[in-house]
């Protein structure tokens, strides 16, 4: 599976800044340097995310209640600690970096309707020579 398609804890955010869907954004990412630079940490927070994930799952599965105690082994757990210390100390980072950039980043213009102040726009023509017109002031 690509990185691409991987969600992230923060994306959400990444479209409210940048005014479009995940996929439109890597799409985009080649024109704007700051775009790229944050898909790209998205991208490395993704697989972080996923890595938490799985050492999580892997302790949940290892430390069930209907497993054996006699199947606990105190190096393994020992081993899904120093890896989960590892995973959510590199996940806080990117975080931090992330929302350093999100913050920097100018919000999207907002796509808004045109509204008049008059509710119909009114024109008027110029006569031509031929045409005579009456003034209302004159009463012609």
């Amino acid at each position: 599976m690509s990185v691409r398609n991987k969600p992230s804890s923060q994306d959400d955010r990444l479209v409210e800044v940048f005014g479009a869907p995940i996929d439109q954004l890597y799409q985009a990412a080649d024109a704007d340097p700051r775009l790229r630079n944050a898909l790209e940490m998205r991208s490395h927070l993704a697989l972080t995310e996923e890595q938490v994930a799985r050492v999580r799952d892997r302790v949940h599965d290892r430390s069930a209640p209907d497993r054996s105690m006699d199947e606990l082994s105190e190096d393994e757990l020992r081993m899904d600690s120093y890896w989960m210390e590892a995973a959510l100390t590199t996940r806080r980072t990117y975080l931090a970096a992330l929302g350093q950039v999100l913050r920097v980043e100018p919000s999207p213009e907002p796509t808004r309707p045109v509204t008049f102040t008059q509710p119909v726009i009114a024109a008027r023509t110029i006569p031509t020579s031929g045409e005579t017109t009456t003034h209302p002031a004159r009463g012609r």
